[in-house]
């Protein structure tokens, strides 16, 4: 039996020590958090990905009473945004997400952030992969208040990933 270790490099930044480009993709995520539709869990999560074409497009999570009809706020914007721009890579992706529940309700927005950041839930990383792998790596973006982390692909996210999709192996 051989042992084996899963190592993930990722960077760990503020936001001002992000490029401009970089910085404004995390304002369009954080911004998306508004759009989010969030009545059951009060968790607030925005994306925003940045396309090959230069274009951005953004979203949110989207609840429903029956859990499973929602869709979180990676995968809204992913789909959307294949969607919008069929055939066009995506780059770069960046996510924020934020409460209101236990925090004092005088918090000024910006203040409800998470601290850390969230990193996509187990279905937003496979869907995401499946772009990564048609188009190329995806640069992660997890936007926290207080640390930024920076990886270098969705397969970073997920290092024990399902690729086949239906290739002979």
């Amino acid at each position: 039996m051989k042992e084996k270790e899963i190592n993930i490099k990722l960077k760990s930044c503020s936001i001002d020590e992000l490029s401009t480009a970089d910085r404004r993709l995390v304002e369009l995520a954080k911004e998306a958090t508004r759009t989010s539709l969030a009545p059951y869990s009060e968790f607030h999560v925005g994306a925003a990905i940045l396309m090959d074409n230069g274009e951005i497009v953004s979203g949110s999570n989207q609840e429903n009473v029956a859990y499973p009809s929602g869709t979180c706020a990676e995968r809204t914007t992913a789909y959307y945004a294949s969607a919008r721009f069929p055939g066009v890579p995506m780059k770069k992706i960046a996510i924020a997400a934020w409460t209101r529940k236990g925090r004092p309700e005088d918090l000024q927005w910006e203040d409800y952030f998470q601290a850390l950041p969230i990193s996509p839930c187990g279905a937003c990383r496979q869907a995401l992969l499946e772009y990564e792998h048609m188009y190329g790596n995806i640069e992660v973006i997890l936007y926290g208040r207080d640390e930024i982390f920076i990886l270098p692909s969705i397969a970073s996210l997920l290092p024990l990933s399902f690729v086949e999709f239906g290739e002979e192996g």
